[in-house]
């Protein structure tokens, strides 16, 4: 795509940016109790100079920042048009719906803003209306008369609305606006379709606001039949930069599930059901046949392979996918056959009615089963060598993936060299104070940097504990050990505290201790979605949180009730984990050292984000405590010391306990 040419500004945009940054300006007149913050400052004028001279900026701003205002601004003062990409939903509507408002209202300046989230959050009118139309069911019974309410009313279409709906309800899965269903401009409903909809007022709005999975997934689908679906921007704006590698590796791979294979039959057995010919239901019943015996197979050679349990990955090579080559491709050929007979019913644009609909939901269908039948057989056969295969176990849920070892020149190409302007920000940007590993992660040759500290008072908030005596975490002993230090801190900080784990083996362990030797509430990971345990977190009295990957980013509780991060082992990513395991090969087989050079980059920044946790305001105190002993013991333990909050150490637990007083 050829870059997108420079657009005039008014001029003194770093003026106004510092006009609306100083005691009288725009912010105090909407933030109760504003008071100019330098870093804050100097951020937004370092964005403003990259939006006027055009580049990459590398912004890493410490925890009380406000990098939010500190880009929103200067980007709405430019007078051109902002893609904002957040790493989390909340995040999204924050900034939609509390900081968008509040600056309509500050800097006098008129500008529309849009929020767009990823199709599946969306209710497809189509779908909706033919699921009305499926035999009574108890869910159906219960939960139709909800959101059958809810569309009649709603302006967006947006699940987040339903707020009482369950996050996993399967009911959704069958109405929402998935890519893999949709019928594109040949829909009936494509005029008042809230995905339609969302996409023409977000190529009207001045800030656009999406987070990094639909960011991604556009980039990854742009050149492919469904186009772009996030409108052209000059700049982009990419807050929590630090995931996006994770994410990027995540949509630009490719992967065959029995989950998908079966969505398919299903939705062709739904929506032809009327009209198919006996030759369509034959496919779809060979289909069925050839997938139940290819994942039941590899189910069963993940059990004789050791890989057990409710989840796991195991990388694997053509080779080692030989004894399945047949069955995966018999399967392959069985998704082919359905595509003949679906060309068949697909005779043009030619009908009205229903048989102008059976055309289009069969070329809907066509198009989604090629896609199928091609990533099936690139998985099978396995030989590119830029990808990782692994065979992915969740539940019921038989995967086979292609995950790209590195995604730097992906997401150079795709989404960097397309921007005239480029921010990216995060608390957690740096290591060992430089960006070089941000950089040679994103594709990064060139950038603007700029670092600025926290405006949090670490010396008086924190204080650092780090036991003395602690097994090392390979000892079968550690566990316990863990458990004996977590009740210790938990009895002190009168519980009030986030236990984050890397994992869940340790976790449970610690778990069975702590419930029976403190008094206070405990709230364990898996027993309920996110977003209701941070609730009920934040609603109970000295709760206790016990969790794993997904609470150590992305989640702020303010005030006392949390007081205390407690972290079992420095985390560092598993090397058997399969693209892990790949990427330390490939820097491995170019003569660098993995180790330092990206497994210790990658667990310093992940150590920085849990315990970022901690203190998210000016009032907040508490307890940081590391109880892994590498950090003290090894040599590279100075690496991840140096790159803590630079809070008070301790290795007492009496401190701890007089902190608190």
């Amino acid at each position: 795509m050829p870059e997108v040419p420079a657009v005039p500004r008014p001029a003194g945009l770093i003026g106004a940016v510092d006009a609306a940054f100083s005691a009288a300006g725009a912010l105090s007149r909407v933030v109760d109790g504003y008071e100019p913050r330098e870093g804050q400052r100097r951020m937004a004028e370092a964005i403003a100079s990259v939006i006027d001279e055009s580049g990459i900026l590398l912004a890493e701003a410490g925890t009380g920042t406000g990098k939010t205002l500190a880009y929103l601004i200067p980007a709405i003062l430019s007078r051109q048009r902002v893609l904002v990409s957040t790493g989390t939903k909340n995040l999204q509507e924050q900034i939609y719906f509390k900081d968008l408002p509040a600056l309509q209202e500050a800097l006098g300046v008129p500008f529309t803003g849009t929020l767009m989230k990823g199709r599946g959050n969306y209710l497809c009118l189509h779908r909706w209306e033919r699921y009305q139309q499926s035999p009574e069911s108890f869910e159906r019974a219960v939960f139709v008369p909800v959101v059958k309410a809810w569309a009649a009313e709603t302006t967006t279409g947006d699940r987040a609305e339903l707020r009482d709906l369950p996050e996993d309800l399967p009911l959704w899965k069958e109405i929402n606006a998935e890519a893999e269903s949709c019928l594109g401009n040949e829909c009936p409903r494509w005029g008042d379709c809230w995905v339609t909809l969302m996409r023409q007022r977000a190529a009207e709005s001045d800030v656009v606001i999406v987070n990094h999975h639909l960011l991604c997934a556009d980039a990854s689908v742009r050149q492919s039949d469904y186009g772009e679906v996030i409108p052209s921007c000059p700049t982009l704006v990419i807050d929590e930069a630090h995931q996006l590698e994770d994410v990027a590796t995540q949509y630009f791979g490719v992967v065959s599930s029995n989950y998908r294979v079966d969505a398919l039959v299903r939705d062709a057995q739904v929506q032809l059901a009327a009209s198919g010919p006996d030759t369509l239901h034959r496919d779809l019943t060979r289909i069925t046949e050839r997938a139940r015996t290819f994942f039941s197979g590899l189910a069963m050679a993940r059990t004789l392979t050791g890989q057990g349990g409710a989840e796991s990955r195991a990388r694997y090579t053509a080779e080692a996918l030989a004894e399945y080559f047949e069955d995966g491709m018999m399967l392959a050929g069985a998704i082919e056959g359905l595509e003949a007979s679906l060309a068949l019913l697909n005779v043009g644009a030619s009908g009205s009615g229903a048989a102008a609909e059976t055309n289009e939901t069969a070329a809907a269908l066509q198009r989604r089963a090629g896609e199928m039948r091609r990533d099936l057989r690139f998985l099978m056969r396995a030989d590119d060598r830029d990808f990782v295969y692994y065979l992915e176990v969740r539940g019921k849920g038989i995967h086979l993936r292609a995950s790209p070892i590195e995604v730097s020149r992906l997401v150079r190409t795709t989404l960097l060299d397309r921007q005239r302007t480029t921010v990216l920000t995060s608390a957690t940007l740096t290591v060992d104070g430089t960006f070089d590993y941000i950089k040679g992660r994103l594709g990064i040759e060139d950038a603007d940097e700029l670092r600025v500290p926290s405006e949090f008072d670490y010396a008086r908030q924190t204080l650092l504990y780090l036991p003395r005596k602690m097994p090392s975490p390979k000892a079968p002993e550690f566990a316990e050990a863990v458990a004996r230090e977590t009740i210790e801190l938990l009895t002190r900080s009168r519980g009030r505290a986030f236990v984050l784990f890397t994992s869940y083996a340790v976790l449970r362990v610690v778990q069975a201790f702590v419930e029976m030797a403190i008094p206070y509430p405990v709230l364990v990971q898996g027993t309920a979605p996110r977003s209701t345990l941070l609730e009920q977190f934040r609603a109970t009295p000295n709760a206790v949180l016990l969790a794993t990957s997904s609470f150590w980013q992305g989640v702020d509780v303010v005030g006392e009730a949390l007081s205390c991060v407690i972290i079992d082992k420095l985390p560092f990513a598993s090397p058997g984990d399969p693209v892990t395991s790949a990427r330390i090969e490939s820097i491995k087989a170019e003569g660098g050292d993995a180790f330092a050079d990206y497994q210790v980059p990658l667990a310093i920044v992940s150590l920085q984000q849990g315990l970022g946790r901690l203190i998210r305001h000016r009032t907040d105190r508490g307890v940081l405590a590391v109880l892994d002993p590498r950090i003290r013991t090894m040599g590279y333990g100075r690496r991840f010391l140096d790159s803590l909050p630079p809070a008070p150490v301790t290795h007492d637990l009496g401190a701890v306990a007089e902190f608190f007083v």
